[in-house]
């Protein structure tokens, strides 16, 4: 019988979403290099997820040959067979996978699904003789198979009752966890022929197809990635999967801050996180030079390297540790933290460089479930990314941080240094008394504003200026923050510490009566030696 697969085949073919490693085309049938590379899939060990095994496809520099070559129909039900003879005598546990017949350019493929096992190391025959009685572990190099050997073999064999966590059944959950309709949205996200099979599956046959369930079939179980991706609260059989979104205004010492949790089906929860972020903190903003026609555009933070860095914290943290996703969002950095930290065996100086490669994943399916969906990168893409991102944007260079136990890892992104209310900004504000002044040099403003909102909420260099001027002039002695907001007539108490008070503080025009207790309800503010002045000096000009 045709099985579709929970993906598509212009993913394999293309290979859009699916990496080398884990596909390897063969022109013919030939069992026993079809069995070694079987055996290598099942043993998985890189933790990735398994691989497919494309039959009537020929390859040439380890991309498909197309059209492809094909295969003659008629041999099919024979192919089929032999697997299936074959998954018991000659690889050891008995492994199956499945397969589905595709039409392509008029030509007919075989493609062979082969998941991680559940019960490695597998062996596999070395000659499919019957005389033969040799054995040996296959595993996949790159976009090869090879016999495992040495010290390759002594970690295979390590492997055996290591289960990673995310293809383990649960078993305090039944099927009816698992949602039929998430399960549809899925295969509609990722353009899988099993959609159309869907209606007339039931939930064991359906699991088992997409390898979210198993066990025997008497006491079947669905498995954590199931759980994960398909049911609508995972967070109660995996407590704090969540991502939790936290905007500090004034930094994480300040007195006030917004929070928004996120919590349900992985791919959903990832999806709105980074909307939300995109929604409410990344802003653009528009450099106009007055020798040049075209603009220049660039965002506070750029939305790839956010979205990358909180999608490699939902595929390499930890489910077994009840701490959420945290992204920190300040008006100086934007932080992603998880839980644990890299591997060991990844030096933290060459995640910097973007020149670490993992050896191995901790959650291989959740990171195959979301590489379909282009959700994650795979195959230690997701640094490089990050660092693509933060340079095409024109902002600083992120950092990769950790500790020396490797409990935690921390991705920040710095704000680009241009955009306004930024260390930098402020300092060439103050530095320079007449590039402050100039409204038609390289002002920064943001598109979606209009001029009523920039009143309170000004977003160019020189407004800025005016801004920390104004407060300067209206602050006499010493005042609290309410008692300058209400004197200088603003209602927005964001807006106020955004546009008049950090920088003023920032500049060094002044200061707090109380700087070790910022938050203190007694804080008062007051002039700075610069700020006294810069007051004569806007007294003196009449202004």
């Amino acid at each position: 019988m045709t099985l579709a697969l929970p993906i598509n085949i212009d993913s394999l073919l293309h290979r859009r979403t699916i990496e080398g490693e884990r596909i390897e085309y063969k022109a013919g049938w030939n069992p026993q290099s079809v069995l070694a590379t079987l055996g290598a899939f099942a043993n998985d060990f890189h933790n990735l997820g398994g691989g497919y095994v494309v039959l009537g496809v020929e390859e040439r520099d380890g991309r498909p040959v197309l059209p492809p070559k094909g295969l003659d129909p008629a041999a099919i039900d024979g192919i089929q067979k032999a697997l299936l003879n074959l998954g018991n005598s000659a690889i050891q546990p008995p492994y199956h996978p499945l397969t589905a017949v595709h039409d392509v350019d008029g030509r007919t493929i075989l493609v062979l699904y082969a998941p991680g096992g559940e019960t490695r190391p597998y062996r596999t025959k070395v000659r499919l003789s019957a005389s033969s009685r040799e054995w040996a572990y296959f595993i996949r190099r790159h976009s090869s198979t090879v016999r495992a050997r040495g010290e390759d073999e002594r970690e295979l064999l390590g492997l055996a009752a290591t289960v990673p966590f995310d293809d383990r059944y649960h078993r305090n959950a039944s099927l009816d966890d698992l949602s039929f309709r998430l399960i549809q949205q899925h295969l509609q996200d990722v353009g899988s022929d099993l959609l159309q099979e869907v209606a007339g599956l039931s939930m064991d046959v359906l699991g088992r197809r997409l390898n979210i369930v198993g066990g025997p079939p008497e006491a079947l179980f669905p498995k954590n990635v199931g759980l994960l991706f398909f049911n609508d609260r995972p967070h109660e059989f995996f407590p704090a999967t969540q991502i939790d979104v936290v905007w500090f205004p004034d930094g994480p010492g300040g007195d006030y801050f917004e929070e928004k949790e996120f919590r349900g089906p992985l791919a959903a929860i990832l999806r709105d996180a980074v909307s939300y972020i995109e929604r409410n903190y990344v802003k653009e903003a528009v450099v106009k030079h007055p020798h040049k026609p075209e603009a220049e555009r660039f965002c506070n933070f750029p939305v790839a390297a956010i979205e990358e860095a909180l999608g490699n914290a939902i595929y390499h943290r930890s489910y077994e540790e009840r701490e959420p996703v945290e992204v920190r969002v300040t008006p100086e950095e934007l932080l992603v933290l998880s839980y644990p930290g890299a591997d060991r065996s990844i030096r933290m100086a060459d995640l910097q460089r973007g020149e670490a490669v993992s050896r191995r994943y901790r959650n291989r399916r959740i990171g195959e479930f979301l590489k379909e969906l282009d959700l994650a990168e795979g195959r230690s893409t997701g640094v490089p990314k990050i660092l693509r991102a933060m340079r095409d944007n024109g902002s600083p260079a992120p950092s990769f941080e950790s500790d020396e136990d490797r409990t935690w890892f921390r991705v920040r992104l710095p704000v680009h240094t241009a955009f306004p209310l930024t260390d930098e900004t402020v300092r060439e504000q103050f530095s320079e008394q007449d590039k402050q002044l100039k409204n038609n040099e390289n002002s920064i403003h943001t598109p979606h504003d209009t001029p009523q909102d920039r009143h309170d909420t000004p977003q160019d260099a020189p407004q800025v200026a005016r801004c920390v001027e104004r407060l300067v002039r209206t602050l006499q002695s010493e005042m609290s923050r309410a008692g300058l907001q209400a004197e200088l007539n603003l209602r927005d108490r964001r807006s106020f510490r955004e546009t008049y008070l950090k920088p003023a503080l920032k500049a060094g025009i002044i200061e707090m009566t109380m700087p070790d207790k910022p938050t203190s309800r007694n804080q008062r503010y007051r002039r700075t030696l610069a700020g006294e002045t810069l007051a004569r000096q806007l007294t003196d000009s009449g202004k």
